[in-house]
């Protein structure tokens, strides 16, 4: 079973950039498809990216795309959220997820970090 901490929010300003982590520990981190997913105040967690195992294929919320990258390295056993031109709805509690299976939920997840925005 994994653990899942995430690290590297903050408050940044409008425009600017941040970069979250995802660090697992307890189970073969090249093996699980990750996600990063947000919780906005007062709103309903929704997903941002997903990259499988491999890294090779990425997939991106519309709100998102063309300014998060997600990306991993499995000698680090760490996850990625490169996010670039931050908008203040961007504000949220930021989770990563993981799952074992190449589709449907995820099992496993962090206890989140906090992204606040500043317009």
């Amino acid at each position: 079973q994994v653990q899942l901490v995430e690290s590297g929010g903050g408050l940044v300003r409008a425009g600017g950039s941040l970069r979250l982590s995802c660090t697992a520990s307890g189970g073969t981190f090249s093996g699980y498809r990750i996600a990063w997913f947000r919780q906005p105040p007062g709103k309903e967690r929704e997903f941002v990216a997903r990259i499988y195992s491999t890294g090779i294929s990425t997939a991106y919320s519309d709100s998102v795309k063309g300014r998060f990258t997600i990306s991993r390295d499995n000698t680090k056993n760490t996850g990625y959220l490169q996010m670039h031109s931050l908008k203040p709805e961007d504000t949220a509690v930021y989770y990563c997820a993981a799952s074992l299976r190449t589709w449907g939920d995820y099992d496993y997840w962090g206890q989140g970090t906090q992204v606040t925005v500043s317009s």
